[in-house]
């Protein structure tokens, strides 16, 4: 990919490794960008290159921890603004809060929505985004946003490996478009898992599967994996119905709290994920596959650049797997 001229990358102090390998894709180098706390915690930002009426860049997962990473975001686009950038887009491989996207209980905030205010009011001009929680966050912009998906991705893994037999089972029903979507890529069925969730405490049962696994290999499929309490017990009742072989992906490895543990300990045989959220050395078990979303990005970046559609590159990507298979 060419060198683009008058475009400036960034990277916060959140996924440095996936916006390095981002910008060694399009032939460049992250910016100079100087980012720390004082002792009383505010977060010091200064851009140490000239950015004036350049496209900028600023790739930040809002990863953990993650208010200092949503703040050290505005901050960095408040820098890029007043520094007189011509355009400023948010490269935000990972948005959290992504599950408060609707009053599903009285008095309660819509944070994901608030957080889409407060970068646009720090002078975001866009949004470059990846498998969003739920597809109307992307509404609560008033400036562009493209979401890109990890799915083309994670499918062509599961395609590589040619494991027969294979059924999609989405972790619950709320996640049964993505997984639908999934199930198509490779050419396989789709089975449900129905399960209730417990309060606001992150807890959840297993209650049903709606489909059929009995003598086939599953792969669970879901956007991000926290506590994997999910994942993990949609693992086990699959097992118990009578798949042979359990492997899951999905596109943020959050993994906090017991998930390694749980993981380690599941019938899961493969867990693929992303780089969108960086994994410590200590949490990468044998059992993890990490594909990195660098290329997805840098080309996504070009295209932003240029002026160039970026649907287009994912209906080819699509057409393709599909002939494929």
């Amino acid at each position: 990919m060419a060198h683009l001229e008058d475009m400036t990358i960034f990277s916060g102090r959140a996924n440095p490794e996936l916006a390095e390998a981002t910008a060694a894709k399009l032939n460049s180098s992250l910016g100079n960008l100087e980012v720390f706390e004082f002792s009383n915690e505010n977060i010091f930002v200064k851009i140490d290159e000239s950015v004036r009426e350049n496209d900028v860049f600023i790739i930040q997962s809002l990863t953990s921890p993650v208010n200092t990473s949503i703040l050290e975001l505005l901050i960095i686009i408040d820098a890029a603004k007043r520094a007189s950038a011509g355009r400023i887009t948010a490269v935000i491989p990972y948005y959290a809060y992504g599950r408060t996207d609707k009053k599903d209980q009285p008095r309660v905030p819509i944070t994901s929505r608030l957080i889409a205010d407060l970068i646009t009011v720090a002078g975001a001009h866009r949004v470059l985004t990846i498998d969003l929680h739920a597809g109307q966050i992307q509404g609560f912009f008033n400036i562009p946003v493209d979401e890109l998906t990890a799915m083309y991705l994670l499918a062509d893994h599961f395609i590589q490996k040619g494991i027969p037999d294979r059924v999609v089972v989405s972790t619950d029903i709320g996640n049964a478009k993505r997984a639908r979507n999934f199930a198509e890529l490779i050419d396989a069925p789709l089975a449900i898992v129905e399960k209730r969730r417990s309060g606001n405490i992150g807890s959840s049962e297993v209650l049903n599967i709606i489909g059929e696994v009995e003598g086939k290999n599953a792969i669970l499929v879901d956007d991000e994996i926290d506590t994997a309490g999910s994942i993990t017990q949609a693992a086990c009742k699959v097992l118990n119905i009578g798949a042979k072989a359990i492997y899951a992906c999905c596109t943020h490895p959050i993994l906090s709290g017991p998930a390694i543990d749980r993981l380690r300990d599941s019938p899961i045989q493969e867990l693929v994920t992303t780089d969108t959220v960086p994994i410590p050395p200590e949490k990468r078990i044998s059992k993890i596959t990490i594909l990195s979303m660098s290329g997805m990005l840098a080309e996504t970046i070009s295209r932003i650049h240029t002026g160039r559609s970026v649907g287009a590159m994912f209906e080819a990507s699509r057409a393709g797997m599909l002939d494929n298979n």
